[in-house]
Protein backbone atom coordinates (compact mmCIF):
# COMPACT_ATOMS: atom_id res chain seq x y z
CA UNK A 1 0.00 0.00 0.00
CA UNK A 2 1.28 3.53 -0.63
CA UNK A 3 1.28 6.55 1.68
CA UNK A 4 0.75 10.26 1.18
CA UNK A 5 3.39 11.55 -0.65
CA UNK A 6 4.66 8.94 -2.58
CA UNK A 7 5.61 9.44 -6.22
CA UNK A 8 3.88 7.05 -8.26
CA UNK A 9 3.17 5.92 -12.25
CA UNK A 10 0.35 5.12 -12.91
CA UNK A 11 0.58 3.78 -16.73
CA UNK A 12 -0.87 6.03 -19.46
CA UNK A 13 -0.87 9.13 -17.51
CA UNK A 14 2.87 8.89 -16.05
CA UNK A 15 3.86 10.18 -12.73
CA UNK A 16 2.25 11.45 -9.74
CA UNK A 17 2.23 13.00 -5.92
CA UNK A 18 -0.32 10.85 -4.20
CA UNK A 19 -2.08 13.72 -1.80
CA UNK A 20 -4.94 12.21 -0.40
CA UNK A 21 -6.26 8.81 0.58
CA UNK A 22 -9.58 8.60 0.63
CA UNK A 23 -12.11 6.43 1.59
CA UNK A 24 -15.73 5.71 -0.24
CA UNK A 25 -18.60 3.58 0.17
CA UNK A 26 -19.41 1.65 -2.81
CA UNK A 27 -22.38 -0.88 -3.23
CA UNK A 28 -21.96 -1.09 0.69
CA UNK A 29 -18.41 -1.50 0.25
CA UNK A 30 -15.42 0.58 1.80
CA UNK A 31 -13.18 1.13 -0.87
CA UNK A 32 -9.89 3.19 -0.27
CA UNK A 33 -8.58 5.04 -3.36
CA UNK A 34 -5.24 7.06 -4.11
CA UNK A 35 -5.92 10.92 -4.84
CA UNK A 36 -2.95 10.99 -7.45
CA UNK A 37 -1.54 14.67 -8.69
CA UNK A 38 -0.08 14.33 -11.86
CA UNK A 39 2.18 17.52 -12.88
CA UNK A 40 2.13 17.31 -15.99
CA UNK A 41 -1.09 18.41 -17.18
CA UNK A 42 -2.24 19.19 -14.26
CA UNK A 43 -4.20 16.36 -13.61
CA UNK A 44 -5.74 14.71 -10.65
CA UNK A 45 -6.89 11.03 -10.47
CA UNK A 46 -8.30 8.51 -8.11
CA UNK A 47 -7.24 4.80 -8.29
CA UNK A 48 -8.61 2.15 -6.48
CA UNK A 49 -6.07 0.98 -3.64
CA UNK A 50 -7.03 -2.65 -4.27
CA UNK A 51 -6.77 -2.57 -8.47
CA UNK A 52 -3.34 -0.63 -8.08
CA UNK A 53 -1.37 -3.91 -8.52
CA UNK A 54 -3.48 -5.22 -11.25
CA UNK A 55 -3.29 -1.61 -13.07
CA UNK A 56 0.53 -1.81 -13.16
CA UNK A 57 1.26 1.08 -10.47
CA UNK A 58 4.52 1.19 -9.49
CA UNK A 59 7.26 3.49 -7.51
CA UNK A 60 9.08 6.26 -10.17
CA UNK A 61 12.45 5.09 -10.77
CA UNK A 62 15.63 7.64 -9.29
CA UNK A 63 16.40 10.22 -11.88
CA UNK A 64 19.86 8.65 -13.33
CA UNK A 65 17.74 5.49 -13.62
CA UNK A 66 15.34 6.89 -16.34
CA UNK A 67 17.75 8.79 -18.21
CA UNK A 68 19.74 5.57 -18.43
CA UNK A 69 16.54 3.70 -19.42
CA UNK A 70 15.49 6.39 -21.93
CA UNK A 71 19.27 6.27 -23.33
CA UNK A 72 19.07 2.42 -24.32
CA UNK A 73 15.74 3.16 -26.22
CA UNK A 74 16.56 1.83 -29.89
CA UNK A 75 14.93 1.82 -33.39
CA UNK A 76 13.06 -1.04 -33.23
CA UNK A 77 11.03 -2.99 -36.73
CA UNK A 78 7.73 -1.14 -36.65
CA UNK A 79 5.07 -3.15 -38.86
CA UNK A 80 3.69 -0.64 -42.16
CA UNK A 81 0.10 -0.94 -40.94
CA UNK A 82 -0.50 2.11 -38.92
CA UNK A 83 -3.32 0.14 -36.93
CA UNK A 84 -0.83 -2.47 -36.03
CA UNK A 85 2.06 0.26 -35.62
CA UNK A 86 -0.73 1.54 -33.01
CA UNK A 87 -1.77 -1.45 -31.12
CA UNK A 88 1.76 -2.78 -30.44
CA UNK A 89 3.04 1.01 -29.27
CA UNK A 90 -0.01 0.87 -27.05
CA UNK A 91 0.54 -2.49 -25.50
CA UNK A 92 4.52 -1.40 -24.66
CA UNK A 93 2.76 1.88 -23.21
CA UNK A 94 0.39 -0.22 -21.36
CA UNK A 95 3.48 -2.05 -19.04
CA UNK A 96 3.91 1.38 -17.38
CA UNK A 97 7.87 0.79 -17.73
CA UNK A 98 9.77 3.67 -18.83
CA UNK A 99 11.76 1.80 -21.37
CA UNK A 100 9.11 0.74 -23.13
CA UNK A 101 7.16 4.42 -23.24
CA UNK A 102 10.75 5.68 -24.49
CA UNK A 103 11.02 3.04 -27.15
CA UNK A 104 7.43 4.31 -28.57
CA UNK A 105 8.42 7.69 -28.30
CA UNK A 106 11.78 7.74 -29.91
CA UNK A 107 9.97 5.14 -33.11
CA UNK A 108 7.53 7.64 -33.51
CA UNK A 109 9.71 10.50 -33.43
CA UNK A 110 11.28 8.82 -36.16
CA UNK A 111 8.60 7.84 -38.16
CA UNK A 112 7.54 11.58 -37.94
CA UNK A 113 10.88 13.07 -39.44
CA UNK A 114 10.95 10.06 -41.88
CA UNK A 115 7.47 10.35 -42.96
CA UNK A 116 5.36 11.72 -41.17
CA UNK A 117 2.65 10.21 -38.27
CA UNK A 118 -1.31 10.31 -38.70
CA UNK A 119 -3.19 12.49 -36.07
CA UNK A 120 -4.03 8.88 -33.71
CA UNK A 121 0.07 8.44 -33.60
CA UNK A 122 0.92 12.06 -33.17
CA UNK A 123 -1.47 12.23 -29.94
CA UNK A 124 0.20 8.81 -29.15
CA UNK A 125 3.78 10.26 -29.36
CA UNK A 126 2.21 13.36 -27.00
CA UNK A 127 1.16 11.21 -24.63
CA UNK A 128 4.37 8.89 -24.46
CA UNK A 129 6.43 12.27 -23.78
CA UNK A 130 4.18 13.39 -21.47
CA UNK A 131 4.71 10.19 -19.59
CA UNK A 132 8.07 10.50 -20.06
CA UNK A 133 8.12 14.14 -18.65
CA UNK A 134 6.46 13.86 -15.57
CA UNK A 135 8.69 11.03 -14.37
CA UNK A 136 11.71 13.25 -14.80
CA UNK A 137 9.81 15.89 -13.70
CA UNK A 138 9.20 14.24 -9.81
CA UNK A 139 12.66 12.39 -9.90
CA UNK A 140 14.52 15.11 -10.43
CA UNK A 141 12.83 17.51 -8.40
CA UNK A 142 12.90 19.60 -11.84
CA UNK A 143 10.56 21.68 -14.01
CA UNK A 144 9.23 20.86 -17.19
CA UNK A 145 11.59 22.95 -19.34
CA UNK A 146 14.24 21.34 -17.79
CA UNK A 147 12.57 17.58 -18.22
CA UNK A 148 11.64 18.85 -22.18
CA UNK A 149 15.88 19.92 -22.34
CA UNK A 150 16.66 16.51 -20.95
CA UNK A 151 14.42 14.52 -23.38
CA UNK A 152 15.43 16.80 -26.57
CA UNK A 153 19.12 16.33 -25.77
CA UNK A 154 18.88 12.14 -25.36
CA UNK A 155 16.68 12.37 -28.81
CA UNK A 156 18.33 14.40 -30.68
Amino acid sequence: MYEKGDKIVYPLYGAGVIEDIEQKEIDGELQIYYVLMIPVGNLKIMISAAKAESLRVRRIHAGREIRAMISGAVEIEMPDNWNQRYKENMERIKTGEISQVAIVFYNLLLRERERGLSTAEKKMMTTAKQIILSELILSMDIDKAEAEVILDETFS
